[in-house]
């Protein structure tokens, strides 16, 4: 019903509908999300999905934003490493902490998951919630990317964003749910894409509550407490969201159980990977990648039913109009 009504509404002269996905092309894939859409909003349908249920979470590094050449929230640590270690050099009391105050990104690759820990423990700990937001903030404000120069929330993916806007305008509530920090991400989610911090799920670390000169202070602390990655993020879901999506967007096998437990439920569900093939405006990669490593999902998306999105063929363009280096 609302289709026909849709054409009919085109077709009368003096009546032009928006393009809710201006910066895709016209393939399959913008084809795909629109008609997934349609399907669970129109009350006529008998994939009708009520606004409450529909729920769309979103993995962030390389689904919203860039990643290349490491995480961003990982070049943040390094950044403030450097300045730890230039006021106090005991603070480098390992050899990765030494290897990433010296920016040698070869010994730290080779370290690992555990040495990607080690630096963003020792970097995200013995200080309030505030006081590290903050530190995230000068940061985003100042730093630039050492590719393109650009500010690092300046590099989020122009038609990722009108998804979420179209979601959002069709009665989706979207959430982020990604493998980096949790405070960390929510210093930008809401200017960024317009998803406030209460609807970010991310890594968590350790952390113990004190008064403090009589504030009352959540402090960080060493370690980690919950990680957001793999099988984490269905728990994670469930346990802050209590229901499964009927969308969920990522772009490597970290988004893997997500994108599986998600499209598991009954009903309209929709799988999208975003597919990092664009040498030109971004970065191509995908299965011998060290971040964004994308293999089993390439391997089985089509027999799953996901949509795996070019960047090359689905995308228009990448990043938003006005954005440049600094």
């Amino acid at each position: 019903m609302r289709l026909a009504v849709l054409a009919l509404l085109a077709a009368l002269p003096g009546i032009a509908l928006a393009d809710p996905l201006p910066s895709w092309n016209e393939t399959d894939a913008k084809a795909r999300i629109i008609a997934f859409v349609d399907g669970v909003t129109d009350t006529d349908s008998d994939t009708y999905v009520t606004p409450a249920d529909r729920i769309a979470v979103f993995d962030n590094d390389g689904t919203l934003w860039g990643e290349q050449p490491v995480y961003f929230q990982f070049l943040f640590a390094v950044d403030r490493l450097k300045e730890m270690a230039a006021a106090d050099p005991s603070v480098l009391t390992s050899d990765v902490l030494r290897a990433a105050a010296a920016g040698d990104m070869e010994k730290i690759a080779a370290a690992g998951t555990d040495g990607l820990l080690e630096i963003v423990s020792t970097t995200h700990s013995g200080m309030s919630v505030e006081a590290f937001q903050a530190d995230v903030r000068d940061w985003l404000d100042t730093a630039t990317h050492p590719e393109t120069g650009m500010a690092y929330d300046a590099m989020i993916y122009q038609p990722m964003l009108e998804l979420l806007s179209y979601l959002r305008d069709q009665g989706f509530t979207t959430w982020i749910v990604s493998g980096g920090g949790l405070h960390f991400i929510r210093v930008f989610s809401e200017d960024a894409y317009n998803i406030p911090p209460p609807q970010v799920v991310g890594t968590t670390g350790n952390a113990t509550y004190d008064v403090i000169d009589g504030v009352p202070t959540v402090l960080k602390d060493p370690g980690i407490f919950f990680l957001d990655d793999k099988a984490g993020k269905p728990v994670a879901i469930d346990a802050r969201i209590g229901k499964r999506p009927i969308l969920a967007a990522g772009n490597s096998d970290g988004d893997f159980e997500m994108l599986e437990w998600t499209t598991a439920g009954e009903g309209p569900r929709l799988g999208l990977l975003v597919h990092h093939t664009d040498a030109e405006r971004e970065w191509a990669y995908d299965r011998e990648s060290h971040v964004g490593r994308l293999d089993r999902g390439l391997d089985e998306a089509e027999a799953r039913g996901w949509l795996l999105v070019d960047m090359a063929e689905d995308w228009a363009r990448v990043w938003p109009a006005g954005a440049a280096a600094r």
